[in-house]
């Protein structure tokens, strides 16, 4: 078998209505996929945030054989070339899901047996409670209540776009509404310096966070040490974080107690598995951030991953029609991936057509 083709399909909607977090406003949603085909009629879909220089590393690996994925990803990944951070290792990361998902096709099987099969259904948490406009504290209450009385027995909010004290009443008010069974993740995506992710910690420490993600910086490795050093919250942090090298550097700083790798921004599933052996290796739980039709399987193949994330309709109503096989919700509070052979990724294309980017 050999590859044929290496190609990108775009596509981007319209949010029902602007949501924000700590730093940025989302209007939009989009749908990033390189597909490679291959001469046996077998292709493979792969996805990220952005994919650039799809073209050159393309041509890199067209007759290759793509069940190769370790000896492609060396051939791919060279940072003289393309640099060791930024969309062209999101590039890579696209690639090497394409591979696998093309790999787990010829096999007959889901990704997630391909990989070890540890599990086919995990707990899930719902990335919710951003920012959007006429949102107070009632309807964020109202928003949290709907995911429990799914049973969600885990949630995530935003913080850091207001004053750390009306972040806090906040924080108060959704813990207030969840009970004491209910986890409840705090997500700052890099809004504070060190000094002010300690105080807010200490603000709200007595609501017993499960854990306070991004609170600085991603590159802030010393604001990372800081803040574990004088909070009494655990640190999440890693969805902007890439390869293993910056795996092995952020884990480290032993400030950081879970890790949000993101397999469609640090290298793609080859390196993803490689640093959750790591972080396995150093007492380290994971939760993955990003893109769920592919973290699904990666959630149920490492044993070390003890949370998914998994985005409502309210985030992303379009997501559970753009794929053929989506990730599928248990009544439990758990999510499971697909049974069909591959990633996942496979899409719709005439209910995407309306969306596509030329």
């Amino acid at each position: 078998m050999k590859i044929t083709d290496v190609r990108v399909e775009r596509y981007r909607w319209p949010k029902e209505k602007p949501i924000a977090n700590g730093k940025h406003v989302y209007t939009h949603n989009e749908l990033n996929l390189l597909i490679i085909d291959t001469d046996a009629g077998v292709s493979g879909y792969g996805c990220s945030w952005a994919i650039e220089f799809a073209e050159s590393m393309g041509k890199a690996i067209i007759g290759e054989d793509p069940l190769n994925h370790e000896r492609l990803w060396q051939k791919i990944y060279v940072p003289k070339f393309i640099g060791r951070r930024g969309t062209s290792c999101k590039t890579v990361s696209a690639i090497d899901i394409a591979l696998w998902d093309i790999k787990a096709k010829v096999a007959g099987m889901p990704l997630y047996r391909l990989l070890g099969g540890f599990r086919e259904r995990i707990p899930c948490y719902v990335a919710g409670g951003y920012y959007a406009e006429n949102k107070g504290i009632t309807q964020l209450q109202k928003e949290m209540e709907e995911y429990v009385s799914w049973g969600i027995r885990a949630v995530k909010m935003k913080v850091g776009a207001l004053s750390l004290k009306e972040d806090a009443r906040r924080v108060q008010a959704v813990r207030q509404v969840l009970g004491d069974d209910v986890k409840l993740m705090l997500d700052a995506n890099c809004a504070y310096r060190f000094f002010e992710a300690i105080e807010f910690s200490r603000m709200v420490e007595e609501y017993r966070p499960y854990w306070l993600e991004e609170p600085v910086d991603a590159d802030d490795y010393d604001g990372y040490r800081k803040v574990a050093a004088k909070s009494n919250i655990p640190i999440a942090a890693g969805e902007n974080e890439v390869t293993r090298f910056g795996f092995r550097d952020l884990i480290n700083t032993q400030a950081v107690s879970i890790l949000n790798p993101d397999a469609a921004s640090l290298g793609g599933v080859t390196e993803f598995m490689k640093i959750a052996g790591y972080a396995d290796a150093n007492g380290l739980v994971m939760s993955p951030h990003g893109q769920q039709q592919l973290h699904v399987h990666l959630d149920c193949a490492a044993p070390n991953v003890n949370l998914a994330e998994f985005y409502p309709p309210q985030y992303d109503a379009k997501v559970y029609e753009a794929f053929v096989n989506p990730v599928v919700f248990n009544k439990d509070g758990t999510v499971s991936p697909s049974q069909a052979p591959g990633a996942g990724l496979d899409i719709n294309r005439e209910l995407l057509a309306p969306y596509r980017i030329q």
